[in-house]
Order: structure tokens, then C-alpha cells, then sequence
């Protein structure tokens, strides 16, 4: 099936429909092996057992911006193809993001205060961050303020590709600026500095995070198409009724 076919939402809630069931299973077989890896991995010999909580912050902020890429890459959909799905996948989207980088921000926390001695900290890493969580939370409220979709779309769009600007400096903020957080240890250009034994139970979980990122997104995106067409028929109603 061809992203031109993909264009017609009926045929992707039809693919939606066969796929969920799979997807679903597929993300509970994931973490099932992730939390299986991660009950054997060792303690690290400086944080101890504080490490664990490495295994949802990381692929949490990992997927917090890979969500918003996937967004990014949807309003370029909206803007430049008129893609009728474009929209709707970045909707849909935008609070599982949130709902990401609330957790990356929060156990952040978590593992921020017995290592370094405070909650928060306004230093880069964390500052770009939390301005995602609030992109995040701006973009819903834009769609939920603009009642026409179709402008709707389009501002978000807009706003979305402007908010870009943002990712590479969470990525690069380590190695810019001096911050709290150690530089990358698993995507380097001379390979994870990280220890096989704790670098494969933290990729598992990065899977079994992303096959629930799809699982969600496409879930949401069902939901945002049958509203859109409950919208639509009550409009048509109305007219019909004058």
C-alpha cells in the first residue's frame, strides 16, 4: 500500500484495524523482555540501584523528540502536500509527545535529586526540555482554540516547524554548553561507551516504548478521523436543517 493510497482514510482505518491487534501484542512481548533484561541488569558501581530509572528516562526523552520529528515531518505533509492524514497524525501525536517529555521530565527528577543533590536545575539540557513539554501543551491548545480544521492545520504546522529549532539543542546542549548531564554514551560517532550489559536492556525498552508509540498514535489517529467525520455529518446536518 503507497502513501497515495494511505491518503484515504478509509483505507487507513482499515489498515489500522488489522495492524492494532498485532502492534498491541508486539509491545507487550517487548516490554515483557525489557523488564525481564532490566530485572538482571547490574547496579552501576557509582548511582547503584538509582540506575533503573535510566531504563524509562532515557527512552522517554528519546521518544519525546522522535515525536517530534514525526510531527515536523507532518506539517511539511500539511504545508507543502496537502496530505489529509498529515494533520491528523500530528494531532493525534502531539500529547502522546507530551506525555513523554512529562515523563522524561519527571523522572528526571527522580534521578536528578539523590545524584545531584537538587530536583531542578536550569541548565541546558533541562530547559530546552521542559520548552518541549510546553510546545507540546501550546500545539494542543492551538487545536483545540481553532474550531476550523483546515486552519487549524495549518497554524499548528507553522508553529511546529518553528519549534524544530529546539531538538538540536537538547541533543547538543552536552556537548555546547556545560550541564548537568553526562555527554552521549549510546549514539556515538565511536560507538556506546555505555556497558553491553545495561545497553541492551535499555534498547529493548527503547523498542517496546516506540512499538507503544505506534500502538497510541494509530489509536489516536482512528479516533481523530471518526471525529473529524462525526463533525463533518453534524455540520451537514445543520446545513440541512435551515
Amino acid at each position: 500500500m503507497t502513501l497515495t493510497e494511505l491518503a484515504n482514510p478509509t483505507r487507513f482505518m482499515g489498515l489500522v484495524t488489522r495492524a492494532l491487534p498485532y502492534l498491541a501484542g508486539a509491545t507487550v512481548l517487548l516490554f515483557a523482555v525489557g523488564l525481564i533484561l532490566v530485572a538482571g541488569a547490574p547496579e552501576d558501581y557509582q548511582q547503584g540501584m538509582t540506575v533503573m530509572i535510566m531504563y524509562i528516562h532515557v527512552p522517554a526523552a528519546w521518544l519525546s523528540m522522535f515525536t517530534y520529528g514525526m510531527m515536523a515531518a507532518s506539517a511539511i505533509g500539511t504545508l507543502v502536500w496537502r496530505h489529509p492524514l498529515a494533520d491528523v497524525s500530528a494531532k493525534a501525536a502531539a500529547p502522546i509527545g507530551a506525555a513523554f517529555a512529562f515523563l522524561c521530565l519527571f523522572t528526571g527528577s527522580l534521578w536528578g535529586k539523590p545524584m545531584w543533590g537538587t530536583w531542578w536545575e536550569w541548565d541546558a539540557r533541562l530547559t530546552s526540555m521542559l520548552v518541549l513539554f510546553i510546545m507540546y501543551l501550546g500545539l494542543i491548545a492551538l487545536w483545540r482554540t481553532i474550531e476550523d480544521p483546515t486552519r487549524a492545520a495549518r497554524a499548528a504546522a507553522v508553529l511546529i516547524l518553528v519549534g524544530t529549532v529546539n531538538l538540536p539543542i537538547i541533543k547538543f546542549s552536552v556537548d555546547w554548553w556545560n550541564t548537568l548531564h553526562q555527554p552521549a554514551s549510546v549514539f556515538r560517532m565511536d560507538g556506546p561507551t555505555i556497558d553491553p550489559s545495561m545497553l541492551w536492556p535499555l534498547l529493548v525498552m527503547a523498542l517496546a516504548f516506540t512499538a507503544l508509540l505506534v500502538t497510541l498514535h494509530w489509536m489516536a489517529m482512528r479516533n481523530e478521523i471518526l471525529r473529524r467525520r462525526v463533525r463533518a455529518l453534524g455540520l451537514m446536518a445543520a446545513g440541512g436543517a435551515r
